[in-house]
């Protein structure tokens, strides 16, 4: 059994690297076809300015920078996002009340709120972190509420027959209910702080003439504006992609162990 298991996921992997390799050699074929000297990022180029960055550590420092961000934002984000979910979801009157003013907010992009934050903060960190929390507080909220609207009403009233505390009701019938949803709302937040994150960075890196507080977004921005190293932008862009699948999959090993019923 554990073979075939090992057999599953070496089939699963060859398949997901498939299309990647094949697109990284059409890539270097395209540009070996290029003049010498062209600027043109080349898979052999990238790869040596990758192992540059490394080697500088300049890479791995702006990276976690980005990622400090995202967890503190993401962080605010959640604990506001699910207080206010359970309220919400749990009372009839405050989510009627609340959800005209959810619902007006909601279909406003973080980036469109990027100038009032710098007017507001400035272009450092705390403008970055008010991008983060902005983005990922919504779907932290949409699913928590949609989570504590699907818990078994008779579970409930079951336990407010017996006598039950509100509080007990809350945290020990309505929440591990609202869990999955909950979970899932996370996930989809932590993706959408990410991609935040690497946005705001870019903009503040352009207001603030490159300099700033770093991040894997203005050090992006300094490559395009100041130092035109389109390989190292490709550096930039490919570990974006990896931490952003290294994120994803890790929530969905958190949601596998505290709810493993799921499919």
């Amino acid at each position: 059994m554990k073979n075939m298991t090992f057999d599953n996921r070496t089939s699963v992997l060859v398949r997901n690297l498939t299309l990647p390799v094949l697109l990284i050699v059409v890539w270097h074929i395209w540009a070996s076809t290029l003049p010498a000297g062209s600027p043109a990022p080349a898979p052999l180029k990238v790869l040596q300015t990758l192992g540059d960055m490394l080697g500088a550590g300049s890479l791995l420092s702006a990276t976690l920078q980005s990622l400090g961000r995202v967890v503190l934002g993401f962080a605010v984000a959640s604990v506001l996002g699910i207080a206010l979910g359970l309220l919400m979801g749990s009372s009839p009157a405050v989510r009627e009340n609340l959800d005209p003013i959810i619902e007006s907010f909601r279909p406003i992009a973080p980036m469109a709120i990027l100038p009032i934050a710098i007017l507001w903060l400035g272009t450092g960190t705390p403008t970055a972190l008010a991008i983060v929390a902005y983005a990922s507080f919504f779907p932290v909220l949409i699913n928590t509420v949609h989570g504590v609207s699907r818990v078994d009403r008779k579970l409930v009233l079951a336990a407010h027959t017996m006598g039950i505390s509100r509080w007990t009701i809350l945290t020990r019938v309505v929440l591990p209910g609202a869990l999955p949803s909950i979970l899932l709302g996370t996930r989809l937040a932590m993706g959408v702080a990410w991609t935040a994150i690497i946005a705001a960075e870019l903009a503040v890196g352009a207001k603030s003439g490159g300099g700033g507080s770093g991040g894997i977004g203005q050090m992006m921005f300094v490559f395009y504006a100041y130092n035109i190293d389109l390989n190292a932008i490709v550096v930039c862009m490919a570990v974006v992609g990896v931490v952003a699948l290294l994120i994803d999959q890790l929530f969905r090993l958190v949601e596998k162990r505290l709810i493993p019923w799921r499919p």
